[in-house]
């Protein structure tokens, strides 16, 4: 934690020095170039205060409030633009100054008035963080708040405090000889600051970053170094970057705490360190048979299998479950059998694997030399030339020389507008038109009029942690979507039991329901916005909705 700790400060110093400051970095001058010398550290100082509680504090209050994930972001940019406004039309710069100065006296050393100027610009600042703030604390409103990541989110503060500040101070020498120019200079520099938020709306901010984390990781993520050995930071930063080139990103822990393997001879199970004995590539997918962007990355895996294992390929597919009924085998078998796979599947039912290598993530693929190192990270779908050329690179070092061409398959690309994905149990239900709790339920009206990206029940459900399932005939589930297709994770313990699908008030088909695993709801041409209703018999089970 000292070591992250310690990276997030060089960091914070390395983003104030970046492109990305320049949104802030006007008014930070302009404002730090009059008053006392007070002013510029108050204005650091209210800076990296409201800088870590808004990367901090606001994702969890955002995240409880049900509201939008990019609502932060959005508010920054408000800001931003608002700024730009103040410095580049005076009348507007006047009243904004004459209201904060009922806060701050203008008057005295300017401290005051710059802590109140610093805590707004860190709202402004928190969208500069970009990539390498995510890479370092890797935030979640998923994760538990702990005091290590609010040391982590103020050490990247602090450090791009102090780099601010001394840009600041530099800035008063140089203001004072353009003094006579500084109203000209200040109404340019909103117009800069206004410009660069609209850019910032249409996200060519976030596009320049992630070209630059994906194009040059070594400049930007290792400023420190040694630092990047840290299994901790290298992970994070893996996260950002989608695994990069082969760097060295630490030793692989070992496979640990699996229960039954397919695929292996006589279903024995297989050892890290008994394939780098064989100075085998080994690549570790953690993966479970009813998420669908896992089921989407399959035919590259097995593509990657098939041509590459007489070269010294192992893939390892680390079943780890998200439901309860996820852990039987023999589920996990037909889910095999039905997907064609043919490497080696371990199951991780206790999560002891995919605990040892902290991840967080359904896909995620850890690629592994034949020494032991892990050399490329990557989650979820997508980027497959990028794995497949550091599986040939690492091939390569371990002595295989000749690959031939690349494997070919076809992965199905997912919309980019789908609708998110939902659970129906009360643990994680987002997007329903009321309070989804545990308990027998009768939800009473009729067919709902939903806004997008909503879900309804109606008649009666059984609602539990993971799951809602139909209690009588009658029940109904409604949702308005936009996605080509739609998929549910359904189960029908007993007996095969029926679901019927109707598509905007039509029938569209009937399922039948037997063991538990995705279904495919709807698979139309082309992607669009419908409204969904599901009339399933009593005893359908539904756990998660996914679009695409």
């Amino acid at each position: 934690m000292v070591l992250l700790i310690a990276f997030a400060f060089l960091a914070g110093i390395g983003t104030a020095l970046s492109p990305c400051v320049l949104p802030v970095l006007p008014i930070a001058l302009s404002a730090g170039a009059t008053g006392g010398s007070r002013r510029p550290l108050g204005i650091v100082t209210g800076l990296a205060l409201s800088f870590t509680f808004a990367t901090v504090a606001l994702v969890y209050v955002i995240h409880a409030l049900g509201l939008p994930d990019d609502l932060l972001r959005k508010l920054a940019i408000a800001g931003l633009i608002g700024f730009g406004l103040a410095l580049a039309v005076p009348a507007i710069g006047e009243r904004i100054e004459a209201r904060l100065s009922r806060v701050a006296p203008r008057r005295g050393s300017g401290g005051g008035s710059g802590f109140l100027l610093g805590l707004s610009l860190g709202l402004v600042y928190a969208p500069c963080a970009g990539p390498i703030l995510a890479g370092v604390i890797t935030l979640s409103a998923s994760q538990t708040f702990t005091a290590g990541r609010l040391a982590t989110a103020l050490a990247y503060g602090i450090g791009s405090a102090v780099a601010l500040y001394a840009l600041m101070l530099g800035g008063r020498r140089l203001t004072r000889r353009l003094a006579r120019r500084s109203g000209r200079m200040q109404q340019g520099l909103g117009v800069v600051m206004a410009v660069v938020g609209v850019l910032m709306l249409v996200n060519v901010d976030t596009r320049f970053q992630n070209a630059v984390a994906s194009d040059l990781p070594s400049f930007l993520v290792n400023p420190t170094g040694g630092l990047e050995s840290s299994h901790s930071v290298s992970k994070a930063l893996a996260s950002v970057r989608g695994g990069g080139g082969p760097p060295r990103l630490g030793a692989a822990p070992e496979i640990r705490g699996t229960q039954r393997w397919f695929n292996t001879p006589g279903g024995r199970p297989l050892t890290l360190a008994a394939l780098r004995a064989q100075h085998r590539v080994v690549l570790i997918d953690f993966w479970t048979y009813t998420c669908i962007n896992c089921i989407r990355t399959l035919p590259k895996l097995k593509a990657w299998a098939a041509k590459y294992r007489s070269d010294g390929l192992t893939i390892i597919g680390m079943h780890t479950p998200e439901f309860p009924f996820e852990k039987d085998a023999g589920n996990v078998a037909a889910a095999i059998r039905q997907d064609g796979i043919r490497y080696p599947v371990a199951q991780d039912n206790d999560s002891a694997t995919w605990n040892a290598y902290r991840n967080l993530y359904w896909p995620a693929e850890y690629l592994i030399d034949s020494h032991g190192q892990v050399r490329h990270v990557h989650f979820g779908e997508g980027d497959y030339d990028k794995t497949e050329r550091a599986i040939r690179a690492l091939l390569a070092e371990s002595g295989r020389s000749r690959l031939g061409a690349p494997a070919r398959a076809r992965a199905e690309i997912p919309s980019r507008l789908a609708t998110p994905e939902t659970y129906l149990g009360s643990l994680r239900a987002q997007g329903f038109d009321v309070q989804v709790s545990d308990g027998l339920h009768h939800y009473r009206g009729g067919t709902p009029l939903l806004p997008l990206n909503r879900f309804a029940y109606r008649g009666a459900w059984r609602i539990g942690p993971e799951s809602a399932t139909a209690a009588r005939a009658g029940a109904r589930l409604y949702s308005r979507f936009q996605a080509r297709r739609v998929y549910l994770v359904l189960g029908s313990p007993g007996h095969a039991r029926r679901l019927r699908v109707l598509l905007d008030g039509k029938p569209l088909r009937t399922i039948t329901v037997r063991r538990q695993r995705l279904y495919t709801l709807v698979d139309l041409p082309h992607a669009g916005r419908h409204s969904l209703e599901l009339r399933p018999d009593a005893g359908v089970s539904g756990y998660a909705f996914t679009f695409g």
